[in-house]
């Protein structure tokens, strides 16, 4: 049986929602994919109301997209979300012209 790298850990917050809930009552999210593969990870945790309405089809690399959005978004000269979204709008630019090589 695998277990959980939180072990004694009674409650865990909603990555959704911002709920604490009991750990027995949670499920577990790796933004990777993998669970299986538990070594070395700390995972988040989503309430079961909130696991239900999240899309479950593969994200394929869009958690690293975001995170390089994020880290470009900090070099430009704009603030919160508009930053964001011109950080995402360049990559994403960047990023088909590539696929299209």
């Amino acid at each position: 049986m695998w277990r959980s790298g939180r072990r004694g850990q009674t409650e865990v917050t909603c990555i959704a929602c911002s709920d604490d809930i009991p750990r027995s009552e949670a499920r577990e999210y790796d933004k990777f994919g993998d669970r299986w593969d538990r070594e070395g990870k700390e995972f988040e945790y989503f309430c079961k109301p909130c696991d239900r309405d999240r899309c479950h089809q593969p994200r394929g690399d869009l958690e690293t997209f975001l995170e390089d959005v994020e880290s470009h978004a900090d070099g430009i000269d704009r603030t919160g979300q508009e930053a964001f979204l011109t950080a995402y709008l360049e990559l994403a630019e960047c990023r088909d012209s590539v696929g299209e090589r």
